[in-house]
């Protein structure tokens, strides 16, 4: 029930000692806003790292070859090897349930016109699922699909900085453009993470791309997307197989690292990813620390203002008050000082971080920022921290007999 004469009590008390009180709020409010702004550096720091590796797909895996450099089996070193389409076929039957997507790349620079206008590009041949592997965005019209590849088309999505280059500021949609003296039709435009230098590429259909090149069935690269419910350390298991599978095939040493090269973003980050968790355990390790300190700051203060009241809890006890209602009184200012300290922790952190949004990108630390759900359970364990704080001195000096209570000093 709402007791209007003990919360007069608990703030003439706040306010007869104005010093004390700051200084006990002060060390929540400070534990608690450094809390906020070390974890929010560190989720910038991760948020800075996720957007390095978000160019392309981050489940991403891509297959290319070489020469070797190893003798095996009969065939000779400095032997090129190459991809073909069977080696695509063979990716995707042996392990489909580990697939997301897969897509095959037979890649050539070539020169490309527009009317009066040309210049040299990437030309990729590849298929409808490169645009989720590149995390492409479709601007105008459309994207590769199976009929085209099916049906061998002359059709091209051409990348944002082509159109730019060639076309100009014109539709491109519907355009014909010569590659190496072959009309093709654009049918689209992307846009795509990976910048300026993916935006000046050509997509077309890798059958036809490989037609003329004299119906060669040669692959440039095979990209993989695994299956996103494998946890990284079966991701890397499933390349690490994938590799010697294509190595027994193509007749290579499994000890040659330069004949077929699989390149698994899961492995690439997987340092990355143990650096950033060694970052958040030190900072909420730093962090719990500070929050600590709050603790332990208004655990003293507590203890010392039970001390000082000691006599006046004796005259308490000597004209009929309860233990109970005395712990209460107690317990109540010690919850009071702890909630209006950590509002105001909290707001500063909170602002702090937000002034400083995007500032220290040049530092590695993007958005700073910490979720409300993280803020509420340091508040919330502050809170129970100064309960428990103010209840134990309350609970001891409650036991003691009044008599004891008024010869204190």
């Amino acid at each position: 029930m709402f007791d209007l004469d003990r919360w007069r009590e608990i703030f003439e008390s706040i306010r007869s000692n104005i010093l004390r009180t700051v200084l006990s709020g002060f060390t929540v409010a400070l534990g608690l806003y450094i809390f906020i702004v070390l974890f929010g550096f560190g989720n910038g720091l991760k948020n800075a790292f996720t957007e390095g590796f978000a160019r392309d797909a981050s489940n991403l895996i891509s297959i290319s070859t070489g020469k070797t450099t190893i003798a095996f089996e009969g065939l000779q070193s400095d032997r090129k090897v190459t991809l073909q389409n069977k080696d695509l076929d063979h990716i995707i039957n042996e392990d489909p349930e580990k697939i997301e997507y897969t897509s095959a790349r037979y890649t050539s620079n070539m020169l490309v016109k527009y009317g009066k206008e040309s210049g040299a590009y990437q030309v990729n041949g590849t298929d409808p699922e490169e645009t989720y592997i590149e995390n492409r965005t479709i601007l105008e019209g459309r994207y590769i699909n199976n009929a085209d590849i099916e049906k061998k088309q002359n059709v091209a999505v051409i990348g944002r900085m082509v159109q730019r280059d060639l076309i100009k500021n014109g539709n491109a949609v519907g355009k014909d453009i010569d590659l190496n003296g072959t009309v093709f039709k654009v049918i689209g435009v992307f846009s795509d993470d990976g910048g300026d230098q993916d935006e000046r590429m050509i997509s077309v259909p890798i059958s036809t791309l490989q037609q003329l090149k004299k119906s060669s069935d040669t692959l440039s690269t095979i990209f993989v997307t695994y299956n996103q419910n494998l946890s990284p350390a079966e991701a890397i298991t499933y390349s690490d197989n994938l590799e010697k599978s294509l190595k027994k095939n193509l007749q290579v040493s499994p000890d040659d690292e330069n004949a077929v090269r699989v390149n698994n973003n899961a492995k690439n980050m997987e340092k990355t990813f143990q650096f950033l968790l060694i970052i958040t355990l030190i900072v909420g390790f730093i962090g719990l620390g500070t929050l600590l300190a709050g603790i332990i700051g208004i655990s003293n203060i507590m203890v010392y203002i039970v001390k000082e009241r000691t006599r006046e809890i004796g005259v308490r006890k000597a004209i009929g008050a309860k233990p109970n209602a005395i712990v209460a009184l107690i317990i109540q200012e010690s919850v009071v000082i702890t909630v209006i300290s950590g509002i105001i922790g909290v707001a500063l952190g909170v602002l702090t971080l937000t002034l400083i949004g995007d500032r220290l990108e040049k530092y590695f630390i993007m958005a700073p920022s910490v979720g409300w759900g993280l803020i509420a359970v340091a508040f919330v364990c502050l809170v129970i921290a100064g309960l428990i704080s103010g209840f134990v001195p309350a609970y001891r000096a409650s036991k003691i007999k009044p008599i004891e209570a008024l010869r204190s000093d």
